[in-house]
């Protein structure tokens, strides 16, 4: 399942492509056609994301809500020549067209027309999200007052949606790892300073997956993303992770073996000398 840091960076490429124009809306697939009839043709007001929930706002208080689950996939692609229509290849549930781009959903896990009252809904049910401006509802003290209060482990919570939105099976194994906390100690035991090293880091962290499209959790990667950012250039970020699938390599730190377990369905990976701290 796609982490939050793609769905921003989506949402960022759709309000690119349909921010104030007047798309064409349809459903190929056939599945979303009355919805999409509603929607075509009327303005884009704008694109954003919350966790791993997308929304595209039209005039009217409508918005498109989309999550795209485990199989989901959604691009924003060139239109050649400019004002064909591509054909649609596969199940396209539902597409977006100009005369320049075109996006098609496939496989999503929600595509809804929703009014304003069920996207405030919809938001409320979803933890703080890293990537969003702390205030009002995105406040990082209640994702730890709902840490503290279960008994579930900290690997759990981190990549539960109502705790915290958008955080994902990578985020959270490497964050862990950044600052030597077990994965499987129970939340309730997490101490105030642990979970503000965990903010703070995905705050600086996730941004720079949204603006590269890779995941960034070594320091060294992310310093040199950083001074490339800062000079206007676009660096080729290495997929390159100090515990997520090194199951029995050395851990960076210390050298000891990597573990990995099956917990709550998801893989978790982690070195068992030096992520000790409880």
């Amino acid at each position: 399942m796609p982490e939050g840091h793609t769905l921003h960076r989506l949402a960022r490429a759709l309000d690119s492509a349909y921010g104030g124009t007047t798309p064409q809306v349809s459903s190929p697939q056939g599945r979303f056609a009355q919805e999409a009839a509603v929607l075509d043709g009327q303005v884009v007001d704008g694109s954003w994301a919350h966790g791993k929930l997308l929304f595209v706002d039209f005039a009217q208080g409508r918005s498109l809500y989309v999550h795209l689950g485990l199989i989901g996939k959604w691009f924003v692609l060139p239109v050649e020549p400019p004002g064909s229509e591509p054909p649609a290849t596969g199940q396209v549930r539902l597409r977006l067209l100009s005369d320049t781009r075109v996006a098609d959903l496939r496989g999503p896990m929600a595509c809804e027309l929703v009014d304003e009252a069920e996207v405030d809904r919809l938001v409320r049910r979803q933890g703080p999200d890293p990537l969003q401006p702390v205030g009002g509802l995105n406040d990082p003290d209640e994702a730890y007052r709902k840490l503290r209060r279960s008994g579930k482990t900290v690997a759990e919570l981190l990549m539960d949606q109502t705790v915290l939105a958008g955080v994902g099976n990578i985020y959270r194994c490497e964050v862990l790892w950044r600052h030597r906390l077990h994965p499987l100690k129970p939340g309730r035991s997490l101490k105030p300073a642990s979970w503000q090293l965990i903010w703070e880091d995905l705050v600086r962290l996730m941004p720079l997956g949204v603006r590269t499209g890779t995941i960034v959790t070594l320091d060294d990667v992310a310093v040199d993303t950083e001074a490339a950012l800062e000079r206007g250039e676009l660096p080729d970020v290495p997929r390159e992770f100090a515990v997520y699938k090194r199951t029995g390599q050395p851990c960076l730190r210390c050298g000891a073996s990597i573990r990995h377990k099956v917990v709550a369905g998801r893989n978790l990976f982690w070195c068992g000398n030096c992520q000790r701290r409880t």
